[in-house]
């Protein structure tokens, strides 16, 4: 079974992008696990409170799911034209110290959805420097950016359009054939 951990870059209970990040562990191929991990606990980062404290445990515990992943696959909202800052924190505060050496070398890949008509075009561009300083090996076969996603989410925040959830089987089988 060849696991991909989906981390959601939105703390929104009905997020667009942690719905797409649930359809995505739906549709993705046999043989394949999404595990979903959560940025939630993660605290802003402060080097004196990882020196004083150590990693917290929420950050351990985003450690674990990678160390036991082959590859990530970050769905990302994007804030005034960019990468969330929550999003990047806790990928700052997973890759502080020892933990830079489990994202080396291992695939990624970003989607997204936006309420707006460009998806998420700019904050998935805005993850490539980002995942090249961690030494990742982003997958640029498929993209998939979900735009006007008020029309194909629910007000859980479920995908619930048909073709959309196509695009997505689609994706996910594209990235998980190149693992």
């Amino acid at each position: 079974m060849t696991k991909i951990l989906g981390l959601s870059g939105s703390l929104r209970r009905a997020s667009f992008n942690s719905g797409l990040l649930r359809a995505a562990k739906e549709v993705a191929p046999a043989g394949v696990e999404v595990e979903i991990g959560s940025i939630a606990d993660v605290p802003l980062y402060n080097g004196d409170i990882e020196a004083e404290q150590g990693v917290p445990e929420g950050v351990k515990i985003l450690h674990d799911q990678l160390r036991g992943s082959a590859a990530l696959l970050l769905v990302t909202p994007e804030y005034n034209n960019g990468v969330p800052g929550v999003f990047k924190n806790a990928i700052d505060w997973m890759s502080s110290g020892h933990g830079a050496a489990l994202f080396r070398n291992k695939p990624a890949a970003v989607i997204g959805a936006s309420p707006g008509g460009f998806g998420t075009i700019l904050a998935q561009a805005h993850w490539l420097p980002v995942l090249r300083a961690l030494g990742m090996h982003p997958w640029f076969e498929g993209r998939l950016m979900v735009l006007r996603a008020g029309a194909v989410f629910d007000k859980q925040g479920n995908l619930s359009d048909h073709e959309t959830r196509k695009r997505l089987a689609d994706f996910m089988a594209g990235f998980a054939a190149a693992l």
